[in-house]
């Protein structure tokens, strides 16, 4: 989906950086669960070392969790002044039980921690209390009104949305300063059917506001 968007964007004279946060997909480290302070980190170092390299960020875009970051980085860096949040989460406390299962996270608040296993019995990735907390005591609400009011932020929300609900996208729009809020009717999480008009929507939104700056 992101590789599809970032190729709809060059078409029209838009380059886009794409990155994998730290311990996800092809970069180093070592994946945790939660970690969002850490990839609000990883997102500032990589609009440092593009700003060094006289790269100029006109937007930052970043889909579900990456929602979540960029929102977050709005919340506390002031540098940046247009942000696209596809489908992230506003009420932090859901999809935790339907990600880990009931028994683990019963298991999380016993041992400490528990380990998340392939079906094969690989160690895919540990969970410990202290990363679950920080998911739970991540407040996307006190980040929303922390958004300057000179930062123009668009969400865009799958109507039939199956991982995170559409009502998150609603809320995002009651709180943020300057905001946009579309939906996308009958598109799920990844936007399967809808990758057309998701381009058409963040095209625009960005050509609008490039524009304006």
């Amino acid at each position: 989906m992101m590789v599809e968007l970032a190729l709809a964007l060059e078409k029209h004279g838009i380059s886009a950086f794409r990155f994998d946060f730290s311990g996800n997909g092809e970069s180093e480290g070592i994946f945790q669960f939660g970690n969002y302070r850490k990839e609000v980190d990883d997102l500032h170092a990589v609009i440092q070392h593009c700003t060094a390299e006289n790269r100029v960020i006109s937007a930052i875009l970043g889909h579900s969790k990456g929602g979540n970051v960029v929102v977050l980085y709005a919340s506390l860096h002031h540098d940046i002044h247009t942000v696209v949040n596809l489908s992230g989460r506003y009420k932090m406390d859901r999809g935790i039980e339907e990600r880990l299962g009931k028994e683990n996270l019963e298991r999380v608040k016993k041992d400490g921690f528990v380990n998340i296993k392939s079906r094969k019995g690989a160690l895919v990735y540990r969970v410990t209390e202290e990363s679950l907390m920080e998911r739970l005591n991540t407040n996307m609400h006190e980040a929303g009104l922390k958004v300057d009011q000179d930062c123009k932020v668009l969400t865009v929300h799958g109507s039939v949305d199956e991982i995170i609900p559409v009502e998150d996208a609603l809320e995002f729009a009651k709180i943020i300063p300057n905001h946009e809020l579309r939906i996308i009717e009958g598109a799920n999480h990844n936007y399967t059917n809808h990758r057309d008009e998701l381009a058409s929507v963040v095209l625009g939104f960005l050509k609008d506001n490039m524009h304006r700056a």
